[in-house]
């Protein structure tokens, strides 16, 4: 047991863990899934709203890190570096899964522009900040915009639906827009793309 940690202890120095990597060294790769799996499988959620698919996903990051190991850099920011890696594996299994429109090809690129070495966390933490904004929500609030994002309904089939006018429908969206870009600003429409790819169109 005592020999076990050491060995682990060695490779939260991301040059040591980088460089046994690339040499082969399966305790280094145990290392490296043990460490970050569950932070990456709560990242592929965050992207793609479906357990298997994120751990599809992941699963293929490990594969690839494994198999293209002579590649890696002493140099890079290994988190971050998986990271990258997962969310373009999201993006090249949500092609795959499903023919994308002009709307939602924009709003990728856009975001593909926004996530970059540097801020896959920031994007990570704004996602976060988003779901917990709508879950804040005022209730009759939170359950217009579901409707309208979640569900899909345009503003008039949310009016019928909820007995309302559509100007009060109108308001309630105005109010959860606000409120959730104050906490997010205006990279608000790339998450809510993310977390509701099924109204993404009407954004």
């Amino acid at each position: 047991m005592i020999l076990i940690a050491i060995m682990s202890s060695k490779f939260e120095n991301s040059t040591i863990l980088i460089s046994s990597l690339k040499q082969g060294d399966e305790e280094a790769y145990r290392y490296l899934v043990k460490t970050y799996h569950k932070l990456l499988f709560n990242y592929a959620i965050s992207l793609t709203n479906d357990r298997a698919m994120a751990q599809d996903v992941i699963q293929e990051v490990f594969m690839n890190i494994w198999r293209d190991r002579k590649k890696l850099h002493e140099s890079y920011n290994l988190k971050n570096y998986i990271y990258k890696i997962t969310y373009n594996k999201f993006i090249n299994q949500y092609h795959k899964n499903r023919a994308i429109s002009s709307i939602e090809r924009a709003y990728m690129e856009a975001l593909n522009e926004s996530v970059d070495d540097n801020n896959a966390e920031l994007l990570e933490r704004k996602i976060a900040l988003v779901t917990e904004g709508i879950a804040n929500l005022p209730k009759k609030c939170k359950e217009t915009f579901l409707l309208s994002k979640k569900e899909g309904l345009t503003n008039i089939e949310i009016a019928e639906y909820q007995n309302i006018s559509i100007k009060t429908v109108e308001g309630h969206l105005t109010k959860a827009y606000s409120l959730l870009r104050e906490r997010v600003g205006e990279q608000l429409k790339h998450m809510l793309f993310l977390l509701f790819k099924k109204g993404a169109s009407k954004l």
